[in-house]
């Protein structure tokens, strides 16, 4: 860190006071960062295994039918976007503890692009999730008569019930993800606020 404030013609000595700030405000940047991601991450994996999980038994003149998430791409496409928001937000958390550890602020652009770009697929992913989820919720709530499709909640209350928590725990993690994403623009666009010329030292 100290390599790249020479770099663009710093002294050390001028450079503390400005190091020495810009280590609070890091520091304080990463724990936010930190929790927001575990909580995208524990949400994340709760909405998962709430739909994946999710099953009723109906019996229908006789013949007992199945619903599960399956029966719904749209489901099926939710619990797979909140499984990968979990796991890249896992990803996220280690590299946070580590930066934390190290005590080292992100200089890297590249990286500091991946991180970003991450976060906006990631966070448009979840929206798209919800969605979906929440139009299919809304067509087995309500029905749909001009088409005649039926009322389906009427006959799979908690099947419904328990897809609506998931979708509510999945809209909690959207809005920490926004959260995040607005975090990581900002570790990355402040790397452009100084000497655009001067070259980046490798950090987390």
């Amino acid at each position: 860190m100290t390599s790249y404030l020479q770099g663009v013609g710093v002294s050390p000595a001028a450079a503390a006071p400005a190091l020495g700030k810009m280590k609070v405000v890091d520091r304080r940047v990463r724990v936010s960062e930190l929790i927001l991601r575990s909580v995208i991450c524990g949400l994340a994996l709760v909405a998962a295994l709430l739909v994946a999980t999710d099953t009723q038994v109906q019996e229908i003149f006789t013949i007992q039918k199945k619903a599960k998430y399956t029966d719904m791409k749209s489901l099926v496409f939710f619990v797979v976007a909140n499984g990968i928001a979990a796991a890249y937000s896992l990803i996220q958390i280690l590299r946070c503890i580590v930066s934390m550890v190290r005590g080292s602020v992100l200089f890297n652009k590249p990286l500091a692009w991946l991180i970003f770009s991450g976060d906006q697929l990631m966070a448009y992913m979840i929206v798209a999730a919800i969605g979906g989820a929440a139009q299919s919720a809304a067509f087995a709530k309500l029905g749909e008569p001009e088409l005649q499709w039926m009322k389906v909640c009427n006959m799979y209350g908690k099947f419904c019930n328990q897809v609506g928590e998931g979708i509510a725990s999945s809209v909690f993690v959207c809005g920490s993800m926004i959260a995040v994403s607005g975090i990581s623009a900002f570790s990355l666009f402040r790397l452009y606020g100084g000497n655009k010329g001067s070259k980046t030292s490798a950090g987390w």
